[in-house]
């Protein structure tokens, strides 16, 4: 048995198949856990999902920014953008099983000292705090009210943490940091213009991971989402987005030996101007 961390698919659905087969995975034995982000932008969303969703218990994954667009779009809240290739789930005759089973999906997941997030966790929650950020979440996407949240789910005010915020505010906030955060400052003021490299970041800014003393920092954490950072694997933190939606590579570690494992990009994958 074994348990493979994955980065970003982003419908890349050609790679996500070849991943597997490399990896030898058998859904009877070992685990996926996914960083979110299944879908967009690449060709082939509607396969991956369907996929994924067929692993069953097999496979874990966390929401990513792109898997929450897409619940928004769904219900209307938001219009597509053009770079979106959404349209094939939108148009499914299992589209709303399909949609019903991602919102279901975890904000965040724990299991011993690894911690699961898209992208990342404000420098001030301890592990205990971020699962219990994560669950208010969670159970506004699961509830009936679920389209109120997806419309108030926008936005980059408040930019930090407060544990006075409340309602959708606090909700956005914890939505941010989850799903969107790359860059902050030591008081956790969040920047989502940012999304270049690591030597870019704007002065009084740092990556969220090297925040100094970072209240998580015990913890191994696996996440994604910064694609121009690359791959990046310390003893603390695993950032398994490699790009592969931009010609780089879809990557897999497997967790009991850090072993690396990766499939390059496919030309029908690499995004364009749509």
């Amino acid at each position: 048995m074994a348990t493979y961390a994955v980065g970003d698919i982003q419908g890349c659905g050609t790679e996500f198949r070849q991943l597997l087969e490399l990896i030898c995975f058998d859904p009877l034995k070992d685990k996926l856990w996914l960083v979110g982000d299944l879908v967009n932008r690449g060709p082939d969303s509607l396969g991956v999902l369907r996929q994924v969703k067929s692993l069953g218990s097999a496979a874990i994954t966390v929401l990513g920014n792109h898997d929450l667009h897409l619940l928004a779009v769904a219900e209307g809240v938001v219009e597509l953008h053009r770079s979106d290739t959404l349209n094939e789930i939108l148009r499914a005759p299992d589209r709303d099983e399909l949609l019903d089973w991602l919102r279901a999906q975890r904000l965040l997941y724990v299991e011993d000292d690894w911690v699961l997030v898209h992208a990342g966790l404000l420098p001030q929650w301890t592990v205990a705090q971020a699962q219990q950020l994560a669950r208010e979440v969670e159970t506004a996407l699961r509830g009936t009210h679920f389209r109120k949240f997806l419309k108030q789910m926008y936005g980059n005010q408040p930019d930090h943490w407060k544990d006075t915020l409340a309602g959708y505010k606090r909700l956005r906030v914890i939505t941010n940091a989850f799903t969107r955060m790359r860059i902050c400052t030591t008081a956790g003021e969040m920047d989502f213009k940012f999304k270049g490299e690591a030597g870019d970041i704007p002065q009084g800014y740092f990556p969220w991971f090297d925040i100094p003393n970072r209240a998580s920092a015990g913890a191994k954490i696996i996440c994604g989402h910064w694609s121009a950072l690359g791959l990046r694997l310390t003893p603390n933190v695993y950032a398994l987005d490699s790009g592969c939606l931009w010609g780089g590579a879809l990557s897999a570690l497997r967790l009991e030996d850090r072993k690396l494992f990766q499939v390059p990009c496919s030309t029908e994958s690499v995004a364009r101007d749509w």
